[in-house]
């Protein structure tokens, strides 16, 4: 399941730092605009402390992480939706991904040049939003042009799509993003998914923070905070020059004493990877045994034939049914076994809903 999280925001606010901490990956790092011109892709393995306590139990051969693509996208400048900075092609790499860690300067550093001569990051998350909106409105307005004959006609879907079209144009034309839109039905869900709008795509606002602001924050993330509160988004306090130097520690534990010397229960990259894997709207389900434990990814809502092809076709295809064990019940136990003697298995049919955590046995037959 190869989702995509995009990183943005201006030059120079900490994007590729953060990345390198993200995936190890080697994107330049640099005190000038478009240091990264082609993204970089990064494949994320989401951490899981749950995997870990099963492996203790299990003893597998191999253990599994999940994981997410995080995509390092170049800084974006006033003008990008008009093709400024090479503004078309990072728009282009932008719509290709399923949503946007938008990352926000919020510290103060005399030795790193900031694009336009000061630090704010309200102004910041401004420039980046017009940009966004501005190309948004340019294929709303193309695509009203089209379907307003249409909607005249009586053709219901077409009338269906020229009221979500209008309800975006005023709400981008007023300076909001499009997920601000509350779309009524399922018919206007999914006239909205295949309009791919940039601003409609689910946004996590990274305040990048100096090392004394890793733990509380400061006033520069109270103003994205109060900035951001009507919107449907979240925020997440990082100090990515922090995380680099954590990031270089050879073992566990030295990381774990330094977190613990700043005063943070876990790193700032952990919690990043888990709010991008969040914002995509995906679970996880586990499988346990001698031979693996592993993570698995799904959609949240998804039902148990579709999470039993996630692991292969067959599996969904000739699904008769998934025996689940909850992961605190297996943890509490201690074995499968020992869950199954409990009377805590539940076997599940075709519309069961999986939850985040389950442990799992699918039967099939093809």
């Amino acid at each position: 399941m190869a989702l995509q999280c995009g990183i943005v925001g201006l030059p120079n606010v900490g994007k590729s730092t953060l990345f390198n901490c993200l995936s190890n990956a080697k994107a330049q790092s640099a005190n000038f605009p478009f240091c990264t011109i082609e993204p970089n892709v990064g494949v994320i393995t989401v951490p899981d402390e749950r995997l870990n306590e099963l492996a203790k139990i299990c003893n597998p051969k191999r253990v599994v992480p999940t994981t997410v693509e995080i995509v390092d996208i170049a800084g974006l400048v006033k003008g990008a939706s008009k093709g400024e900075g090479l503004g078309n092609k990072f728009l282009g790499n932008i719509r290709e991904t399923d949503a946007i860690l938008h990352v926000l300067r919020c510290f103060d550093d005399g030795n790193v040049t900031h694009v336009d001569g000061s630090v704010d990051p309200v102004r910041d998350k401004e420039v980046i939003d017009l940009e966004l909106q501005l190309r948004d409105l340019e294929s709303v307005e193309t695509r009203i042009a089209k379907v307003q004959k249409q909607a005249a006609t009586g053709d219901r879907e077409a009338k269906v799509a020229y009221e979500v079209l209008k309800r975006y144009q005023e709400a981008l034309q007023s300076g909001k993003n499009a997920r601000s839109v509350e779309l009524l039905n399922k018919d206007e869900e999914k006239v909205a998914h295949d309009l791919f709008l940039l601003t409609n795509k689910p946004v996590l606002y990274v305040c990048n923070v100096d090392d004394a602001s890793a733990v509380d924050g400061n006033q520069y993330v109270d103003a994205v905070r109060e900035a951001v509160k009507d919107e449907n988004a979240e925020i997440l306090v990082v100090a990515a020059q922090t995380e680099s130097e954590i990031a270089e520690l050879e073992t566990a534990e030295e990381r774990e004493m330094f977190l613990a010397e700043i005063g943070l229960q876990e790193s700032g990259v952990n919690r990043l990877i888990k709010a991008a894997y969040s914002l995509l709207n995906l679970q996880t389900f586990l499988t346990a045994g001698p031979d693996e434990c592993r993570a698995w990814t799904f959609r949240k809502g998804s039902k148990a034939p579709q999470c039993a092809g996630i692991i292969h076709t067959d599996f969904e295809r000739g699904f008769i049914r998934a025996e689940v064990i909850k992961y605190d019940d297996y943890i509490a136990y201690g074995s499968e076994a020992a869950v199954k003697e409990a009377g805590k298995m539940h076997v599940e049919g075709k519309e069961y809903v999986f939850q985040d955590g389950d442990i799992v046995v699918f039967r099939f037959n093809v």
